[in-house]
């Protein structure tokens, strides 16, 4: 989900580096940790399990007791993308491929999961086949096929019933002009995007080359559903596992429970220890009361694992204990707020700018827990884990504290000399958002801008706020905080999804704000480029058509504080999670 390390071309002469790095087409055995000096537990200490995993142990049992501040935007491998989901979903799910289990850099390649191998691209890249493992199951016991994995990614392809899934195979992938959905349209024959040729086998085909395949399908959209068991939009009350774990009970927007898969086969998962006998997952526990469970221990694991709220803080790191059970890494994430183009005045570009120049970026900064918790302020939207990066100011302001002269000239140019209203949005689950609110509407107010807030949950945010078109038009909606991980390491891993116009539809959007046609135009030359230092200069270029579009205002390049819980075992933050690696966790 959030990658480093570069990728190749879209042709297949770069598939010889996308294989190098993800280790060829061997298994993804878990990272074998050193055992700690004592033998017995492990000591605590700050950052300890950067790099290694922390407290190691084959131990199989217990109970892990986890908590997220808000609902899960849908537990349908179809309809999820926020990084939390696609890290814990691995329990219940498995993917064509899937992130090498561990700490350290090799914990950001991509290694075979549902597939014996990598894929093999042919036709130029246009073409990728996949291989399944032999003997994999359903909780109910029957096969898993590649026809099984065909429909899966078919039913994603509808994004009035999932609106919040990724849409990446919708754009790459050849459907046919008359297929609408599995459901609407169940006739049309879909193979000339995906098919299974027999059993075992998967094809997808592509409008045009694409080297990236192999992180793509890591995504949930290739977790396996077997089309007679297929509910639609009530599958996720249930969905059927082909992880080691399945759904014992599952109360929506309220808790549920996974409990071991008799049917999952081990020797088929080199990839899953699954030392845990039970998960039990609270939902919309207050994120500051989350905190507290956390450092008591009464729960061992935060779910969304972006780190420790500002209350929490004034805990932590003052108290040598408490900062020596967590880890303070640097993830390919940006924080930020959509400077959103539709409604005027913010139709006119100078408003949108008058915004750039007013926010106080150190304001916002500490909105986000500071410099540790928080971040370093970001001046553009690529942060610097993705590969080619490059730090520039397009609105660089007095000790980044804003520039109300400029702001007020700004404004003067867009014809509200005086100022104007609009309606900022956050997920009024995650305090920092609304500290950061609360931040931009005393820094706007001092040029005239004044600013509504509203808070909305997160797991409808995107496709009934925020990320639908209707409402933000209707409802005067000019700003949206949220944020950005990156899909895998390069440009377009990290870029696409949120500033390329064609990926906005009705419903369920990420890009917020960013309908620039010159920015459209940057990401087909740098997706065509097969020349890995041009094709990175070019998304550095689609980063400054952004900045000058002032349709983004960057917050923070993303850190995060984050906890291990009392009791757990093999805890290791994993580089491709962005996160910790939920898999690879045991208790004691």
């Amino acid at each position: 989900m959030r990658r480093k390390h570069a990728l190749a071309g879209a042709a297949t002469a770069a598939l010889a580096l996308v294989l190098s790095a993800c280790g060829g087409g061997g298994g993804g055995t878990p990272q074998q940790p050193a055992q700690s000096a004592s033998g017995g537990a492990a000591q605590d200490a700050f950052d300890a399990a950067l790099t290694q995993v922390w407290n190691p142990s084959t131990k199989k049992g217990g109970t892990l007791k986890a908590a997220h501040s808000a609902d899960w935007d849908s537990l349908d491998p179809g309809d999820t993308y926020y990084g939390y989901s696609l890290n814990f979903g691995r329990f219940y799910w498995r993917t064509l491929t899937t992130y090498k289990t561990g700490a350290g850099p090799e914990s950001n390649t991509v290694v075979p999961d549902l597939a014996e191998s990598l894929g093999t691209a042919s036709d130029g890249g246009k073409t990728w086949t996949y291989k399944l493992r032999s003997g994999l199951k359903f909780e109910d016991g029957t096969p898993i096929t590649a026809k099984d994995v065909a429909y899966a990614v078919a039913r994603t392809f509808d994004k009035e019933t999932f609106p919040h899934g990724p849409s990446y195979l919708n754009e790459l992938l050849d459907w046919p002009k008359d297929f609408k959905s599995v459901y609407k349209t169940p006739d049309v024959d879909y193979k000339s995007a995906v098919e299974a040729t027999d059993d075992l086998t998967l094809v997808f085909h592509l409008k045009k080359p694409f080297s990236s395949m192999d992180y793509v399908v890591q995504m949930p959209m290739t977790a396996p559903v077997p089309k007679a068991k297929d509910t639609g939009a009530k599958f996720k009350e249930h969905v059927i596992s082909s992880g080691p774990y399945k759904f014992e009970t599952n109360e929506i927007g309220k808790k549920f429970t996974l409990v071991r898969n008799d049917q999952w086969d081990p020797a088929t998962d080199p990839n899953r220890p699954a030392l845990p006998d039970r998960i039990e997952v609270q939902l919309n526990v207050n994120a500051d009361d989350l905190d507290n469970q956390l450092i008591a221990g009464d729960i061992q694991l935060d779910i969304p694992g972006t780190g420790m709220q500002p209350a929490a803080l004034g805990k932590v790191l003052p108290d040598p204990a408490l900062k020596a059970r967590t880890d303070n890494p640097t993830i390919p994430r940006l924080w930020y707020v959509s400077v959103i183009p539709y409604n005027p005045p913010m139709d006119n570009i100078e408003c949108r700018k008058a915004v750039m120049w007013a926010a106080d970026r150190v304001a916002n900064q500490t909105a986000f827990g500071g410099p540790v918790a928080g971040g370093d302020i970001a001046s553009n939207v690529m942060p610097p884990p993705i590969v080619g990066q490059e730090k520039f100011d397009t609105y660089a302001t007095p000790e980044n504290k804003g520039d109300v002269t400029k702001a007020k000239a700004a404004l003067a140019a867009c014809g509200q000399p005086n100022g104007f209203s609009t309606t900022m949005t956050f997920r009024s689950d995650r305090p920092r958002e609304k500290a950061l609110a609360e931040s931009m509407q005393q820094a706007l107010d001092k040029v005239g801008i004044k600013l509504t807030l509203k808070g909305f949950p997160g797991s409808s945010y995107f496709s009934d706020y925020a990320g639908n078109v209707d409402y933000v038009k209707k409802n005067g909606i000019g700003l949206a905080a949220h944020g950005w991980g990156s899909d895998w390491p390069d440009g377009y891993g990290f870029m696409q999804a949120i500033v390329d116009s064609r990926t906005i539809r009705d419903a369920g959007n990420y890009n917020l704000s960013v309908k620039n046609p010159e920015v459209d135009k940057l990401i087909d030359q740098a997706s065509a480029e097969l020349d890995a230092t041009a094709r990175a200069k070019l998304w550095v270029d689609v980063d400054k058509k952004v900045m000058e579009d002032a349709s983004i205002l960057p917050v923070v390049w993303a850190k995060s504080l984050l906890m291990r819980g009392k009791g757990l075992t093999n805890v290791a933050y994993n580089e491709g999670q962005s996160m910790y690696d939920y898999v690879l966790l045991g208790v004691q």
